[in-house]
């Protein structure tokens, strides 16, 4: 891959700006200046990267994995409507190669969330037909017996929802914490 697609390619701009960029002196790759356009560049691998002095973060391609840990009061959405995007946590660049979540996480909750440009791999890890766990630590609002995590596992019906659904595994760590396991996805499933 040339360097200007290479640009391109994470997130940085038109051709024409990442063609500007080189020319004028701004791009340097693993500390050395590069001057040409057609420069090649080994596109699966981490680069350190800097425009204009700044460094830039950078993304193997063609597919890039990133683990963020979501905060509290972000929504795991583009189009957020009561608190600030998860995707605004992003360097700019990498926002530009429009990343995607595998799942959701509801905006009051913390952890663990994948992000990627990757849809066969999201897709693999989302649809309920492949089952893939998912493990929620919770803090209940009341403590509990072993008997809540029976219920779960034999199955519950979800306020406002007609199918029964079951938990993968449920276990008390506390009276009012409760490790559950999901292998599908529902509106809210773990607070309702």
């Amino acid at each position: 891959m040339n360097l200007i697609k290479y640009l391109q390619a994470q997130g940085l701009g038109s051709r024409k700006l990442c063609t500007e960029l080189v020319r004028s002196g701004a791009v340097a790759l693993n500390r050395k200046v590069l001057l040409d356009d057609y420069a090649s560049i080994q596109p699966d691998k981490i680069h350190t990267l800097h425009i204009h002095e700044q460094e830039i973060v950078t993304v193997p391609l063609p597919y890039f994995y990133l683990v963020l840990h979501k905060p509290a009061h972000y929504e795991t959405s583009h189009k957020p409507q009561q608190y600030p995007s998860v995707f605004s946590l992003l360097p700019d660049n990498i926002r530009a190669l429009t990343p995607q979540a595998v799942g959701r996480l509801d905006a009051d909750t913390t952890g663990v969330l994948l992000i990627t440009n990757d849809g066969q791999f999201n897709h693999r890890l989302t649809s309920p037909k492949h089952k893939v766990k998912k493990i929620y630590r919770v803090r209940l609002k009341h403590p509990a017996d072993d008997t809540l995590c029976l219920t779960l596992c034999h199955g519950v019906r979800l306020h406002d929802d007609d199918e029964t659904v079951r938990a993968h595994a449920a276990q008390l760590l506390h009276p009012t914490v409760l490790m559950l396991t999901l292998t599908e996805g529902k509106y809210h499933q773990v607070t309702r």
